[in-house]
């Protein structure tokens, strides 16, 4: 049997699906960690190992399913960490890493969250991804105001080949905005070096005070803001993958993990849409290359995880967010397009859509969860009247 292609343009997606997620997060994980006491060459270690643990489990996931299966780290998780763990011991901070990704492996073990997946309409689904990824959708725009010739040659870029090659419409939108941006001195390499850290084990602290004050609280969000998303986009995207063996798999690494700095192994959503959206392989049923092209930068990140944070630097953060808004107009659109093609679930769908898009956050939460719950509510509500 002939092995699949892996063409540039699914290639460049799992590439841009990497830098994407390292660009938006990479430097909340080092803000948690120095928040926790960690040394640079602890947090160093952190990233290899996160990069390993990704890398791994998207390539086994993705190729086991033949689905786009891209996992990440929980980005909401971090942020949460970084404003939670001044004054907790780094051993503390590692029972409270083992501590809830035990608890996430119990939700795929006893199969509560799949139960939970099944009763969530597909038009909620697809209206929290798009609000989800409306933010994204918008910065390719606004970074106009302030980066005119940069992003202005990159939209160009996209829409010239969009109409005469649309599969290499993102390549032409990174090569032309790459050149841009290397001719405006834009980007800086003057402390990129490569750095191989070995990631360091630590010995846990259990303490049940932070267990349940940040541990809890942890394990919520994590659920809440990045798997379920992440389940939702991989839905809507037309993968439904069953849910509780993707929990174990993922929780169990990062438990597994937790002692080398591993807070978490959740599916992705943001970056997942990239390898999951017709860009990255016209076929559907080819679209896990992407994300196995992804497990494969996912390693590399790994491997030189110390030199993370210094190339995220000498990326000008305009180019990264435009490159990441174009590559996701197609998901954007296909998701309005399924969470309001039904007349009957439009009000709640728009409801959905509304709540994630505002990115409030209530009770630590962040509402990708709550835009969900309210949009349930309504669909409830509207039953009767629909019927």
């Amino acid at each position: 049997m002939r092995a699949p292609s892996l063409s540039f343009p699914t290639l460049l997606a799992g590439f841009v699906a990497v830098l994407v997620g390292y660009a938006s997060s990479a430097a909340i994980i080092w803000q948690a960690a120095a928040a926790a006491g960690a040394t640079p060459a602890q947090i160093a270690g952190w990233m290899t190992a996160l990069g390993l643990g990704m890398g791994i489990s998207t390539l086994a996931l993705s190729w086991w399913y033949k689905a786009p299966v891209l996992t990440a780290w929980s980005t909401p998780g971090a942020a949460l960490l970084a404003t939670s763990l001044q004054g907790v011991t780094i051993s503390e901070t590692i029972g409270i890493f083992i501590f809830a990704n035990a608890l996430i492996l119990l939700c795929g073990l006893t199969g509560l969250f799949a139960r939970l997946m099944q009763i969530i309409p597909h038009s909620l689904a697809a209206a929290m991804l798009a609000g989800v990824l409306l933010r994204f959708g918008l910065q390719a725009f606004s970074n106009m105001e302030g980066h005119l010739l940069l992003c202005g040659s990159m939209l160009l870029a996209w829409l010239i080949a969009k109409a005469l090659a649309p599969r290499y419409a993102i390549v032409a939108t990174l090569l032309v905005g790459g050149a841009v941006a290397v001719l405006k001195g834009d980007v800086v390499t003057s402390n990129l070096t490569l750095a191989v850290v070995m990631p360091e084990f630590i010995a846990p602290t259990f303490r049940l005070s932070t267990l349940i004050s940040i541990g809890l609280p942890f394990f919520l969000v994590t659920m809440a803001s990045q798997n379920a998303p992440g389940f939702a986009t991989m839905k809507a995207s037309g993968y439904p993958v069953a849910v509780s063996p993707l929990i174990i798999v993922t929780g169990g690494m990062a438990l597994l993990l937790s002692p080398f700095g591993v807070y978490s192994i959740c599916i992705a959503a943001i970056t997942a849409a990239i390898c999951q959206s017709p860009d990255a392989h016209p076929e559907a049923n080819k679209r896990w290359l992407a994300a196995a092209a992804a497990g494969v930068f996912y390693l590399l990140a790994g491997v030189f995880g110390g030199s993370i944070v210094g190339l995220m630097a000498a990326l000008p953060l305009s180019w990264i967010q435009t490159l990441a808004g174009l590559a996701l107009l197609g998901t954007i659109g296909g998701s309005l397009s399924q969470a309001l093609n039904n007349a009957s679930e439009r009000d709640a769908a728009i409801v959905t859509f509304l709540f994630t898009a505002s990115g409030v956050t209530l009770a630590g939460i962040g509402s990708a969860f709550w835009g969900l719950v309210a949009g349930g509510i309504c669909y409830g509500v509207l039953r009767p009247r629909r019927a």
